[in-house]
């Protein structure tokens, strides 16, 4: 009955993670394929690279996001809004009140979720289970306080206050920070080897005594991604647009041409698209707005071998 119950949250949850995931590393070599982002192991080669810590702890942020969100819009039975510290001394001048959003219950069911479907023992799942619970505790960090006044005419002599949900936005761009600063086990191999021993399970956990626990965790070392690699599901940069002219583009999006095309050993192509777009539109009384359809010719960048280029530029020319 949990199950049916939460499920398409929990879905619509993991989505929303993997969405965040394209747009955080859109204009990166790795740039969140969907091959990458099987939360399960089973069967499957268990790599535990930097990429593969965030794409736990995005998914995992996700759907506890969802589920907290939905029990506050009233979609479930079985939980409401988190009043426990209502009418409590916040601090000065407010006081808690309010309908603050319940992240405890999304968590809870996010665990049983999530964390599920890693059924190892090893550790790479201890790493996988780390990094979701990374993603849990960065929806808490960026809550916000919301407050509303009261007083004699609005004096706002004592507010009462509550705590919301950051947009998910938020929470991408602190997991991508945290990305950034990943910490990598280091692992005795030798004790390592003795597998799920006491041995082997000493290792891990003085591995992991140094970090902490909001920190992103990762074993491997990340391949350059420039070029495919089936087994990790990378297609390589060949053929990726990117960035040289627009506006408003931030420094890392400007340099998206020399980090996906020329560190890779490509070149940038240029290629002319057609764009059709309103245009010219004009208020109609009442109540109308009427566009032409304006068509341009805008300019955009690809990734291409060299000889891949020299041909296309030849046929061009012809």
């Amino acid at each position: 009955q949990a199950y049916l119950t939460y499920s398409s949250s929990v879905a619509a949850g993991a989505q929303s993670g993997i969405e965040e995931c394209k747009f955080q590393f859109g204009w990166e070599r790795w740039n969140c394929p969907e091959s990458a982002l099987q939360l399960s192991t089973h069967n499957r080669l268990r790599s535990a690279t930097r990429e593969t810590s965030f794409v736990h702890a995005i998914s995992s942020a996700g759907v506890m996001y969802t589920l907290t969100r939905n029990c506050s819009l009233g979609d479930f039975e079985s939980c409401g809004c988190d009043d426990s510290r209502n009418g409590r001394v916040g601090g000065r001048g407010w006081v808690w009140g309010g309908c603050s959003d319940n992240v405890e219950f999304g968590e809870r069911i996010s665990k049983l979720f999530v964390d599920a479907l890693e059924t190892g023992h090893d550790t790479r799942a201890l790493i996988n289970l780390h990094n979701n619970e990374v993603g849990r505790l960065a929806v808490k960090a960026t809550m916000k306080r919301a407050c509303k006044c009261h007083g004699v005419s609005g004096s706002c002599s004592i507010q009462t206050c509550w705590l919301q949900l950051a947009d998910f936005r938020e929470i991408g761009n602190y997991l991508k920070m945290k990305y950034d600063q990943a910490h990598k086990l280091e692992l005795d191999k030798r004790r390592m080897r003795a597998g799920n021993s006491a041995e082997g399970r000493g290792a891990t956990a003085e591995a992991f005594g140094n970090v902490h626990a909001a920190e992103l965790v990762f074993l491997e070392d990340s391949p350059d991604y420039c070029t495919g690699n089936a087994s990790l599901g990378h297609a390589g940069t060949e053929g990726r647009e990117c960035l040289q002219t627009g506006k408003n583009l931030s420094q890392w999006e400007r340099r998206s041409c020399r980090r996906l095309c020329t560190e890779c050993g490509l070149r940038v192509e240029e290629r002319r698209a057609e764009v059709v777009a309103s245009c010219n539109c004009r208020f109609q009384w009442c109540c109308t707005v009427r566009c032409e359809q304006c068509r341009q010719l805008v300019a955009k960048h690809f990734c291409s071998r060299r000889a891949a280029a020299a041909a296309h530029a030849k046929r061009r020319g012809k």
